[in-house]
Order: structure tokens, then sequence, then C-alpha cells
């Protein structure tokens, strides 16, 4: 199947409760696409617009998927839930010569760790030996990109960075930071909190992903999106306590190698993303996406996200054994800022 450029696209999500994929799923729908969504059931936080067709299907079960789709072609095709070369093979051998366009949502933290200059790229290379989510990603990569070049599987690959909605504290605490600044207590932020970091909002991202289905231009290639603001670490830690209504935040500097020692769990997102600074050049989608505009602004999205949680007071979690780490993270490190 050749993809086409216009609008009333069949569109078949696999996901599509996430933060990226329902943001998607609305701005798809709203564009006037035929949507289907196949998923184990719905987010209790996010819900698929009621104008897409849902298949309550595990999406691991090869046989049930091939079940529930039979024989169905559809033009576009995103899965963002395969996060390994074993679930993008298992996508090969359900779409092709089914589907126009086969969209992999990868990671931008798939590109090179520390980066080697700045802006990153499209061309950046691919290889990060601290996660092995991003090392995962990059293989699927490389098995979709095989089969399009030995078979012709119409693949398009999204790179995006750390993308929230309002139902995210984009924090490496959570919301467990948020109380924290609310209270007085010290946050703890990794490295001097100077490393630059780039959010983008699900919405904008929408606007890109959503752009590139069906465009022929677009298969046999990869494009990075994410916003183009970025601001250290420290100030984004600023605009959540001025976002919550809390005095400036007391920041105590913990190196990451400290930090990733102390709760294991930080290692990769830590060490294989957050502690390098990372900006973007989204010229590459631009020119086929020529709309693609950013305007939701962090301050505006984390507002959005602290009016959603005061909102939802039982989403207002505190999780005790981080709160435990932060607080011997603190007491054993005596600079503070």
């Amino acid at each position: 199947m050749t993809p086409v450029t216009t609008t009333g696209l069949s569109v078949l999500f696999i996901g599509g409760s996430g933060v990226i994929s329902s943001a998607a799923a609305e701005l798809a729908v709203a564009r006037g696409h035929r949507l289907t969504v196949l998923n184990r059931g719905q987010s209790a936080l996010r819900t698929v617009p009621d104008a897409a067709e849902v298949l309550t299907v595990d999406v691991r079960d090869a046989s049930a998927v091939a079940a529930a789709l039979g024989e169905r072609t559809f033009d576009v095709v995103v899965d963002f839930v395969a996060f390994t070369p074993e679930h993008v093979s298992a996508d090969i051998a359900q779409f092709a010569g089914k589907c126009g366009q086969y969209v992999f949502i990868s990671s931008a933290s798939a590109y090179q760790k520390p980066p080697g200059a700045l802006p990153i790229r499209e061309s950046t290379p691919l290889r990060n030996p601290y996660w092995q989510y991003s090392r995962d990603k990059i293989a699927g990569e490389d098995v979709l990109m095989a089969a399009y070049r030995d078979e012709g599987f119409p693949v398009t690959v999204i790179r995006p960075s750390h993308t929230y909605d309002r139902t995210q504290i984009a924090l490496l605490g959570g919301w467990t930071d948020i109380h924290r600044m609310r209270t007085g207590q010290p946050v703890v932020v990794h490295g001097d909190g100077t490393s630059l970091w780039t959010l983008t909002h699900s919405t904008d991202f929408a606007k890109a992903l959503v752009g590139l289905f069906g465009r022929s231009q677009a298969v046999g290639d990869s494009f990075t999106i994410t916003s183009d603001e970025y601001l250290p670490w420290d100030a984004i830690y600023a605009e959540y306590a001025r976002a919550a209504g809390a005095p400036a935040p007391t920041i105590v500097h913990v190196a990451s190698d400290t930090m990733a020692a102390e709760n294991p769990d930080w290692s990769g997102p830590l060490l294989g993303d957050r502690s390098h600074s990372v900006i973007f050049d989204n010229g590459k989608v631009r020119a086929l996406v020529p709309d693609f505009v950013c305007t939701t602004p962090v301050a505006l999205g984390f507002r959005e996200a602290i009016a959603w949680f005061d909102a939802h007071p039982e989403q207002q979690v505190v999780d005790s054994a981080l709160n435990a780490t932060l607080d011997r993270l603190v007491a054993a490190h005596a600079t503070v800022s």
C-alpha cells in the first residue's frame, strides 16, 4: 500500500490511552481520521475518544491480535507500546502488506549519550550505554530499518524526548517533589542543576505526529519531535514551585552517580538521559509538517498539571520510600543553594 496525504485516513493505534497516544488520538479524530484503538483496556486517567473504535486485546498475544484484526488493512499503524525487537518483529509479521505506513515510537534517549554536539539531530549517532530501555529502542529501529531495506516494510521512526501531560509531574520525584516544595522541604537536583532539558507537552507532540500520517516522504526515515524550549533543571524545579504556589525551592545538588547508587531505579533515566544537556533541532519534521508549532510552554503546562492534581487529591501520592531516600541525600550533602 502507498501512503496518501489526505484526511480521513484509516488509522490503527496500538496502545492509545497513554500520555502521548491519548493526545494523538484526540487530534487524529478531530482531523477526520477513522481511528481504531487496540489495547488491553483504557487508562483510569485518560479515555479514548468516543468516535474511535476500540478493540480490547492483549497486544502481546499475537494470535489474539490477528484474530481481532483479521485481514483488515490500515493507511497508518502506530505502535505506542513496542519496546523491544521482539515487539516490532511481531508487528512486521502482522502488518506487512496490510498498512501504508507503520509508525514506531522510539525515544530521543536513544541518541548518543553524552551527545557529541548540540543541537541533537536525526543524524546524531544512536548509542546509549547507560540505559537498557534506550538500547532496546535502538535494536527495534534496527529490525524495522532492515525490514524496510530488504522488504519495503513502510516504517517511520519517531523519537520523542520527555513528553508530559496534565496527569504527570515531570520531576524525578513526581508529586513527592511537589509535596516537599509546598511544605518547605529541600528537593534534590542532580549534578549542579545547570544541564539543559527539553520538555514537550503531549498536545504539541501530537501536532507533528498526526501531521506525518500518510506522508510518503516520511517512510523509511526518522524524525525527532520535541519542543524548542529548554531550561536548566534548577529552573524547571523553580517553575514547578511557582505553579504550585510554593516558595522558591531549597535545592540540594547531588552527583548523578551518587543518586543512582542510592536509588538504582534512577540509574537508567538519570545516567542515560536526564543528566545530559539535550537541545533538539526539529527542522526535519517541520519541513514536512510546517504548521508544527509548540504552543504550551512549561510555565503553562506545569500550571495545568498542578491544577489537575489539586482537583484530584487521590492522585497526590507521596512515596514514603522515595521521601526517605531524598531525606538521606539531603542529610548527606551540605551544599544547599
